[in-house]
């Protein structure tokens, strides 16, 4: 049994940044603990930029402004009084990354570049070309292992353990021997990333991306917040969902139906390209279902960006990530081709439930929770493009410090005989899951899963069709327990791990499938074609899910923070 004052698990951008700033408190000793190497975290895939009141391009832009394009953004569903810290840290956040090293693309007086993004008022995404996540994940990597960060890779988080409301450690599966570890902690930081492979291949998100932390903070007792707040991003390239950032907007390429129209005119007049994710993914399903979309209605159909004005300059300079990605996965030369694209899922805006965005503590004493498995409430009902790796840079040194604080004040508890019961439970689960040899293929489940989330519970919801989801899902969780894994060997037994992640994403699916019926309004990404307006009078709170102990989901509420903005309607 392994002990340390700090364990950290998952290894993206909030989570290094939170290893970063625990290994920087001499007398502190910091583990990280991922399921993969850790520069191949989802962070990587991060292309277009982190946002920071930076004033290098617009110096009319303001940290207030910042604040407000967040709240209006959340379609008000974000607290104010987290959102207005957030946006007050984002500077000094930018600028300690460019410091240690990050290579941000640069000004001609050799300031930190910043473009466009949708919904904002000033080009304030600071950028290093189209691979500004990939940048910010190695320069922190970097700095970890200066500061001794001890990294355990290839380890999954199988469960949580709390004694009385207090945490005291973890219980891993190590994949390369093939075994259950445990740690024994003071503090422990949820950095594990969303679970957008909850919809299989129509996600952005890496194959990584299945809600284990999310799921492990549940079981413990932690509440999953506002998880019917699923963002989906406008442009996934058409065949794969694979990202095409928004980046490719932000330098002024244009959208197109299959009658050659810049069709975002009739949606977002003012904004077009740039009006808010939620805004433009929805107008190129409307598009695609009216018939004005390239290839038909069904799955296969797509609209296109058109990026050939922009010039070979901009494209190869800025956006040659995104040019291979067009070349490798849609064969087609975004130089003299229009590219195909279609929204894909992005972002779990919902999460572990933060009570205290200047820690991010959750209710459990040692539980700390930052990046996209959190909710700190700063996104509400739409995050805006540039607030997510913004988030991690944030929210991962405030969870570091709050951690690190934590452990200095704290001793461990004793959770020995808790941690050793839960262990032999996982090692008699992997024995009888392995060994069965019949029953639904795990595979089958996953996919089951990700068709009807997709087609029941995707962009556009309703009542019948979000029933019959959660029905499916229900079901899937019953074939789960019998389910057939095949592999019964221990070393890098992957299917087992495989098997582990779709418990996990059975898990969070049911919170997002329940989350979503409950909310019985139209509100950011949450759109409902039976409840078509946003309702304040009803729904301007915050969702909170529990788990019960037999097993169901226990559905409260909690207040919006206000502060100084008042409700409006959203127009771009």
């Amino acid at each position: 049994m392994e002990q340390f004052d700090v364990l950290v698990v998952g290894s993206g951008g909030a989570g290094m940044r939170a290893a970063l700033e625990v290994g920087r408190r001499k007398g502190l000793n910091v583990a990280l603990i991922t399921k993969i190497f850790p520069t191949r975290s989802a962070t990587a895939m991060a292309q277009g930029g982190v946002n920071a009141c930076l004033n290098n391009v617009a110096p009319e832009d303001t940290i207030e402004t910042h604040t407000f394009d967040t709240v209006k953004g959340s379609d008000y569903l974000g607290d104010q009084d987290a959102i207005e810290f957030f946006c007050s840290k984002c500077p000094e956040g930018v600028l300690e990354m460019d410091h240690m090293g990050a290579p941000f693309s640069r000004t001609a007086e050799n300031k930190i570049a910043q473009r466009n993004f949708g919904g904002q008022s000033y080009p304030r995404t600071s950028y290093s070309a189209d691979k500004t996540g990939h940048v910010i994940l190695h320069t922190t990597y970097e700095q970890c292992l200066k500061e001794g960060v001890h990294f355990l890779q290839e380890w999954y988080l199988l469960d949580l353990i709390q004694v009385d409301g207090v945490l005291g450690g973890a219980v891993i599966w190590n994949m390369k021997e093939g075994k259950v570890e445990t740690i024994k902690a003071k503090a422990i930081v949820m950095s594990t990333g969303g679970a957008g492979r909850i919809f299989w291949t129509r996600t952005t998100n890496p194959f990584l991306s299945t809600g284990d932390g999310m799921a492990a903070a549940f079981r413990a007792g932690c509440g999953l917040k506002d998880m019917e707040m699923i963002q989906f991003h406008p442009t996934g390239l058409g065949k794969t969902g694979i990202l095409m950032s928004e980046a490719v907007r932000g330098e002024g390429g244009y959208l197109l139906n299959s009658e050659g129209e810049r069709f975002m005119k009739k949606y977002a007049p003012n904004k077009m390209e740039l009006a808010s994710r939620d805004v433009v993914a929805k107008a190129i399903e409307v598009e695609i279902a009216e018939g004005r979309g390239f290839g038909g209605t069904g799955l296969d159909a797509y609209v296109v960006a058109d990026l050939r004005h922009l010039g070979p300059e901009v494209i190869i300079e800025k956006l040659h990530g995104i040019r291979d990605l067009a070349m490798c996965f849609e064969h087609c030369d975004p130089l003299v081709q229009p590219v195909p694209i279609r929204p894909t899922n992005h972002y779990i805006m919902g999460g572990i439930d933060v009570v205290d965005y200047k820690t991010c503590a959750t209710e459990i004493n040692g539980l700390f929770a930052s990046g996209e498995c959190s909710n700190i409430s700063i996104h509400g009902a739409n995050r805006l493009g540039g607030n997510s790796l913004a988030d991690g840079v944030v929210f991962g040194k405030v969870s570091g410090a709050g951690a690190a604080d934590y452990a200095e004040k704290h001793d461990q508890i004793n959770c020995d005989a808790e941690l050793q019961a839960c262990a032999e439970a996982w090692e008699g689960k992997f024995k009888e899951v392995t060994g069965r040899t019949a029953g639904r293929p795990v595979v089958e489940i996953r996919d089951a899963l990700a068709n009807a989330m997709w087609n029941k519970c995707g962009i556009f919801r309703d009542e019948a069709r979000m029933t019959e989801a959660l029905n499916e899902v229900n079901a899937l969780i019953e074939d789960y327990k019998t389910c057939y894994v095949g592999d019964t060997d221990r070393n890098y037994n992957m299917a087992f791990v495989n098997y582990c992640e779709i418990g996990s994403m059975l898990t969070v699916a049911k919170a997002i499938v329940s989350g979503a019926l409950w909310r019985k309004e139209s509100r950011g990404a949450h759109t409902r074609d039976d409840y078509t307006k946003r309702d304040d009078e009803n729904y301007l709170v915050h969702s909170i899910q529990k788990l019960r102990e037999d097993g169901e989901y226990e559905m409260s509420t909690r207040p919006v923070v206000f502060t100084k903005y008042q409700p409006e309607e959203r127009k771009y």
